[in-house]
Order: structure tokens, then C-alpha cells, then sequence
């Protein structure tokens, strides 16, 4: 037994903290340590987690402009044969046709764009989040090579908790929709155009708000459960189906935990945005509109001063995303960490592995 002098005399020796390479402590963490870590790896690699950031929506913002454009080339001539056909009082649904297949597949593009971004993200993620648990520093070429050689195993993780979050939206805006023709069905039978008053498709409308809500739960417990498979697909190089799994596998027992602590981080994150994109459109709002209301205001004037304003804002949103966007992906990467430890003991191999670095 091994004695130690204290304050008072002679007592048990205190157990030693646990070592400590990177952001982390080499043991079960706590939400201060998940937290702390997050925000240190981000302060230790924020050159190439920014970077990555810009490269992966930039590139994103290419494939949907050229698709786009591509897709504009496509149509345009369908859309400018029906403008230039006279108009003789009876719309046909089919006329809408061309219009109707741009705005979904330009849907589509973004969606596909939004998600090669995510998975580039969260791969550059699982890469900074594995060095910097040993204490080791790693560039942005490492970061993107890293991210790009397990895109397709990330993008597969990715796509089902999207897909999950995608049923209640859609089933939303469906109902949304619904709702919205009953209202208008309602106002045509009070001025005695239509028989019908839209009670049947506002109740179908009702329906589909409440089956939306209740596919909400299931959505938000499928992210959860597999909210850690993009960096075992990364830090151990794993396919989506066995990242899937490895997830599932780590979060059993502790969703809750999990769900709590990424809650704490995107509550963080969402209130500095939100505080950010005020301030911001405070400052914009007095300095854009000082001018035209101290003056003669112009419907000119005042369209340069609202759109000088959406373009502000926009801007600052999309920064404000870019500068936030992988806090949340970096407390994902250290509870997986902290599960592994919890649940394999992890500690002791990374302790080795630090040691000879």
C-alpha cells in the first residue's frame, strides 16, 4: 500500500488524473470536457476546419449552379413555347409540366449539393478530431485528403438521418398544402363559386400535420442512434452499413447522454448565430435605411436599400454558418471518442499511441 504525507500527516496517496495528450482527458468525459474539447480542437485546427468549410460549400455551390444551368438549358425552351402560346382562358395542368420538373429538380441539385458539403464536413471533422485527441496538429492537405478518401462511406452515413428528417418536413409542407387549399375552397363556397367548402381537405390536412408530428420523435431518435457513424466511418475506415452499426452499437444504453450533450452544443451554436445575425441586422437596418428616410425616398431608392439589406444578411447567415458549421460534428466526433473509452476502454491505446508521437 502506498502512503503519502499530507496536510495533516500521513495518508492514501491521491489517484493521478488521467493523462491528457490533446483536448481531451484520456477517460470517461463529462458535458465541461465534451464541450471544452470541442471548442479547443476548433481553436487548434480552425484554419483547416474553415477551410474545409469553404472548399465543401463552394464546391457544393458549383454542382448546383452548373446543374442548375444545365437544367435551365433543358427547359427553357418548353417554358418560352408555352409563354409565347395565346392565352384563351382554360389552363391545362399539363402546360405547368416544364415548371413544375425545374423546381424539383433544382430541389433535387441543392439537396444532392447541401449533401456532398455535410459529408466533406464531417469527414474533415473525423479527421481533426482523431489528431487532435493525441495532441497532434494536422494541415489542411491532410484534412482533404482525409475527408475526400472516405466521401462515399461518410455520404452513406449521412443519408439515412437526412432521409429520417426529410419524412416529417415533407409530410409538413404536404399538410401545409392541403390546409391551404381547404382555405381557399372555403373562401370560393362563401362567394358561391364551389359547392364544396373544404371541410374534407382540411381534415385530411389536419391528419397529415398530426402524422407529421408524431414521425418527429422517431426522426430525432434515428439521428441520435446514428449520429456517430460519420467519424467511425472515418477513424476506422469502415463501410456506411458497419459505421451504421458501430453507432447503433455505441449509443445503446447511452442516447439520452448523447442527445443531451449534442442538444447543449446546438443550443450554443443556434444562440450565437441568432444573436450574431440580430446585431447584424440591427446595424444594417439603421445604416441602410438612414439615408432614404432623411432624404426623398424613392420606390428606387428604397428597393436599393431593401435589397442591400437581403444581400447583407444573407451573407453574414452563410458566414455565420461557415464559422459554426463544425461544432456540432466536433462533439458528435468526441462522444464517440468518449464511448469508445466508456465502453472498449480506448484510454489506455491512445495513451500508448500518444506517447510515442
Amino acid at each position: 500500500m502506498t502512503y503519502a504525507p499530507g496536510p495533516y500527516g500521513y495518508g492514501y496517496a491521491p489517484v493521478p488524473p488521467p493523462p491528457k495528450p490533446g483536448v481531451i482527458p484520456l477517460a470517461p468525459l463529462d458535458l465541461n470536457h465534451v464541450l471544452s474539447g470541442a471548442f479547443g480542437a476548433y481553436r487548434r485546427h480552425w484554419k483547416a476546419l474553415f477551410g474545409m468549410a469553404v472548399a465543401a460549400y463552394a464546391l457544393a455551390a458549383v454542382v448546383v449552379v452548373g446543374l442548375g444551368a444545365a437544367g435551365w438549358a433543358a427547359l427553357s425552351g418548353p417554358w418560352q413555347a408555352m409563354g409565347d402560346t395565346p392565352s384563351t382562358g382554360d389552363a391545362d395542368l399539363s402546360d405547368l409540366a416544364p415548371l413544375f420538373v425545374g423546381l424539383a429538380g433544382l430541389w433535387l441539385v441543392t439537396a444532392l449539393g447541401v449533401l456532398v458539403a455535410t459529408g466533406l464536413l464531417h469527414g474533415a471533422v473525423a479527421v481533426v478530431v482523431q489528431e487532435a485527441v493525441l495532441g497532434r496538429r494536422v494541415g489542411f492537405g491532410a484534412v482533404w485528403r482525409g475527408a475526400w478518401s472516405r466521401l462515399g462511406s461518410v455520404l452513406g452515413t449521412v443519408v439515412l438521418p437526412a432521409l429520417a428528417a426529410l419524412v416529417p418536413a415533407l409530410l409538413f409542407l404536404f399538410g401545409a398544402c392541403l390546409m391551404l387549399g381547404a382555405m381557399i375552397a372555403s373562401i370560393d363556397a362563401s362567394e358561391g363559386n364551389h359547392v364544396d367548402n373544404g371541410a374534407g381537405l382540411a381534415l385530411t390536412g389536419l391528419l397529415v400535420l398530426l402524422l407529421s408530428a408524431a414521425t418527429m420523435p422517431l426522426a430525432l431518435w434515428i439521428w441520435v442512434k446514428f449520429s456517430l457513424a460519420p467519424t467511425a466511418a472515418v477513424v476506422e475506415s469502415a463501410s456506411a452499413l458497419t459505421a451504421l452499426r458501430r453507432s447503433a452499437q455505441l449509443v445503446r444504453g447511452s442516447w439520452w447522454r448523447v442527445f443531451g450533450y449534442t442538444l447543449v452544443m446546438a443550443l450554443i451554436v443556434g444562440g450565437v448565430s441568432f444573436a450574431v445575425q440580430m446585431a447584424i441586422s440591427v446595424v444594417t437596418q439603421a445604416s441602410v435605411f438612414a439615408v432614404p428616410l432623411a432624404q426623398h425616398a424613392t420606390p428606387g431608392t428604397v428597393f436599393a436599400s431593401v435589397a442591400t439589406m437581403a444581400l447583407t444578411g444573407g451573407l453574414v447567415q452563410l458566414l455565420t454558418q461557415l464559422l459554426l458549421g463544425p461544432l456540432l460534428p466536433l462533439t458528435s466526433g468526441l462522444l464517440y471518442v468518449d464511448q469508445r473509452i466508456r465502453k472498449e476502454n480506448l484510454a489506455p491505446v491512445l495513451a500508448a499511441t500518444a506517447a510515442r508521437t
